[in-house]
């Protein structure tokens, strides 16, 4: 039986041909801070122009999937126009080829409507023509006029105040809602559905050719009227912009005197502001310090505290009174001027630092009281329960979740106490202490030079 022969290697032969794998290019993506450029205009010639304004963004990273980044294009450049006349958005947008690097190809327009939602126009053709047709669309402007007057110099700039629950105010709100986004760190929009928002708009009047009036925003706050037990509503500042080109022109404080104006005048229980930025609280407690210098009632409570203080040596003592003001005079700031206790204690120190002269003389001292001040603040705070009582309230908007919380007046709140172990405990208490010094020297300078 014979045996199959088994091929012979030739050792002449070529060796075989080893196939070639290719590999396309791994898509890393662009980051939208890097591609987009937003200008905000009030005109179809400001388009382009070097002296239109551009928007600075808070971060528009994080409107763009879970890395902030945009996939699929090659030399993408998206430039956006905001009307500063109707708030229309028109995104120009521009690249040389697309390509699925392995992460497929981001819809630009749907990541876009994300912050702009309706107001955003797509520009394909002639651009100058759809910006001038959506720059003459105004937005509701016939309000209630509560205040007209800035000074001599800007008497044309008035704050009006809009009811969310009217349509037209919700209209308005929309189209500013992707400035909030792109502006306030953190900001949601409002529910426009929810009749206890108030929009205050600030506004310049102007004339036009034909001598029409017309109303430029300047900028608005958005503020929430809430129930206070028992018989009394709460004005809560939750949002306020001025729009860039405005800034650092004293519009801000303007809106905040005009808010007081209206918690005093409406004798609401006090105004609050939701977790006010810190660049907001300076504006915020410089406007308070003008008003408390001419409050009568706690100037005798000032002068006995700054006395006290000018006797000296404070700082060699091993225990420092926080000099907190007394209980009757934050009753009668409240009352009378609507501000709340803890916005009045911020205020209480700047008082205190301008009643200091020579202050230079009195600085040591000074800075002890603030350094037990914020020890006091840091190392132990309200337990945050004790004494609270949940009350349900009347409320012809969602009965279901209208309640009162409030503590009852003879509780004694309980402190709560970090770490003793932390590291650098001291070090940051006087960092803290360092800023907070800081901050009261500039407000101090500011309603000096005013």
């Amino acid at each position: 039986m014979g045996q199959k022969q088994q091929p012979t290697a030739d050792p002449i032969s070529e060796p075989k041909k080893r196939r070639r794998v290719g590999f396309s290019n791994i898509d890393d993506g662009i980051e939208a801070n890097q591609c987009i450029l937003i200008y905000l205009v009030s005109s179809k010639e400001e388009v382009g122009a070097s002296h239109s304004f551009r928007i600075s963004p808070v971060d528009l990273n994080s409107f763009f999937d879970e890395d902030g980044k945009i996939y699929g294009y090659n030399g993408l450049k998206i430039t956006i126009w905001v009307s500063s006349i109707s708030f229309h958005a028109f995104a120009d947008i521009k690249f040389q080829s697309t390509s699925d690097g392995g992460k497929g190809i981001t819809d630009l327009k749907s990541s876009l409507q994300r912050i702009f939602a309706d107001t955003l126009r797509v520009i394909l053709l002639d651009p100058l023509s759809q910006m001038e047709r959506y720059c003459n669309t105004k937005p509701p402007m016939d309000m209630l006029i509560l205040n007209s007057h800035l000074g001599t110099a800007a008497s044309d700039v008035e704050v009006v105040r809009m009811v969310i629950g009217n349509t037209a105010a919700g209209h308005l709100y929309s189209r500013l809602v992707p400035l909030v986004l792109l502006l306030i760190d953190g900001s949601n929009p409002i529910d426009v559905e929810d009749p206890g928002w108030e929009l205050y708009v600030l506004v310049q009047k102007k004339s036009d050719e034909q001598g029409d009036g017309q109303h430029k925003l300047l900028g608005f706050t958005a503020v929430y009227r809430f129930y206070h037990y028992p018989d009394s509503t709460r004005l809560r500042l939750s949002q306020i912009l001025v729009l860039p080109p405005y800034q650092h022109k004293g519009y801000g404080g303007h809106l905040v005197e005009v808010l007081s104006n209206v918690a005093i005048l409406e004798d609401v229980y006090d105004l609050t502001v939701e977790e006010p930025l810190d660049y907001f609280q300076h504006v915020r407690t410089s406007v308070d310090i003008k008003r408390l210098l001419h409050f009568a009632p706690i100037q005798e409570a000032v002068n006995s505290t700054v006395s006290y203080l000018k006797q000296g040596k404070l700082s060699k003592k091993t225990h420092v009174p926080c000099f907190n003001p007394p209980a009757s005079a934050v009753e009668d700031v409240r009352k009378t001027l609507k501000i709340n206790r803890k916005q009045f204690l911020q205020c209480w120190e700047v008082l205190i630092y301008l009643g200091l002269d020579p202050v230079d003389k009195y600085m040591e001292d000074f800075v002890a009281i603030i350094s037990s001040r914020v020890k006091a603040d840091v190392l132990g705070k309200d337990s945050g329960s004790s004494g609270k009582q949940v009350v349900e309230v009347p409320s012809d908007y969602n009965p279901e979740m209208s309640f009162a919380m409030f503590r009852s007046q003879d509780s004694e709140a309980a402190r709560v106490w970090i770490d003793e172990n932390q590291t650098n405990q001291e070090e940051q208490l006087q960092q803290l202490v360092d800023e907070r010094v800081k901050e009261i020297k500039l407000i101090a300078q500011k309603v000096h030079h005013v």
